[in-house]
């Protein structure tokens, strides 16, 4: 009986050492995904605010004859330039809030961004007269209702992509573009002619809607709304992310950093501090049953307004 009383003492030591180190392993495996999660995060996030503004070449003279831009008369915050980056404090009139998968969180900040993206070409010709670009290299994964920045040393123009060919991009004016004028400045009365010089960049330009929103599984993650072709989709990016602040540095104003009501030019806004917050999706794998959150803050600024 002693032996056997001995026995169940060493078996029950054994067992809660056991359940420790499971329990120590569940801890670090879901410390590790939270890490990764919002490694991952502000990677992504960081890529559109980096590029927020950007043209491709760096020039900052834009003409912008895409229709739907509020210049001609649109309402497509895709298509506003003098808003590369704008930031909402909870009232972005442009992603739903709700709980179905995809809505935005009530209350919470997002961020508008457009810019030149990774996908570019060179320009081998420009042909005014026919609103065609003829490309040094195969223009690969490129689809009429794209949007591209023109860019050489005089200027950038915003443009929809109406026709592609192997080496083409084409463009017209009808109701996507108010003019087939690329020129400096552009107006949909003027046509603005102007023929990009060999060796101009077209650089397809990126928009993007960033948001904390419900998932499928009713929790919460970093959502992207951008723009495939003709269509504004919803993406997933990273589960967990349960909130985001932010905040923006504006040149010449009083505050280092203020909430976007604060923001007054946006056309000034040099940097973004994010703040983000993950929660691990084990709800179990902290002290006491408890989830595991971590918070971490990083400041961004957009290449092309650093002086």
């Amino acid at each position: 009986m002693v032996a056997m009383l001995v026995g169940l003492v060493v078996m029950a030591g054994v067992g809660s050492v056991f359940l420790a180190g499971q329990r120590i392993n569940r801890t670090h495996r879901a410390l590790g995904d939270v890490q990764e999660s919002l490694r991952m995060a502000f990677e992504l996030l960081s890529r559109d605010i980096r590029h927020a503004g950007a043209t491709g070449c760096g020039n900052r003279r834009v003409a912008n004859v895409l229709a739907e831009g509020p210049a001609n008369g649109g309402v497509a915050w895709w298509a506003d330039w003098r808003h590369a980056i704008r930031g909402f404090g909870g009232d972005d009139p442009d992603v739903t809030a709700g709980r179905a998968a995809g809505d935005r969180l009530a209350g919470q900040p997002s961020l508008q961004l457009l810019g030149g993206g990774e996908t570019s070409f060179s320009v081998a010709s420009h042909d005014d007269a026919r609103a065609t670009f003829t490309t040094r290299e195969t223009v690969a994964d490129v689809t009429a209702g794209d949007i591209f920045i023109a860019c050489d040393h005089d200027h950038a123009a915003i443009f929809k992509v109406g026709s592609v060919g192997a080496r083409t991009v084409g463009y017209a004016a009808d109701k996507d573009n108010c003019s087939a004028g690329l020129g400096y400045p552009t107006s949909c009365e003027s046509q603005g002619r102007y023929a990009f010089e060999a060796n101009a960049t077209l650089t397809r330009l990126d928009v993007s809607d960033w948001y904390v929103g419900f998932n499928t599984d009713r929790g919460l993650s970093l959502y992207r709304l951008g723009r495939e072709g003709e269509a504004l989709r919803r993406q997933e990016m990273v589960r967990g992310v349960s909130d985001m602040q932010l905040a923006y540095h504006q040149m010449g104003h009083a505050k280092p950093f203020v909430r976007a009501a604060e923001v007054t030019d946006w056309e000034q806004v040099t940097a973004v501090r994010a703040t983000l917050t993950v929660q691990s999706t084990d709800p179990q794998a902290g002290v006491d049953g408890a989830l595991i959150a971590r918070q971490l803050s990083m400041t961004i600024a957009l290449r092309n307004r650093v002086p």
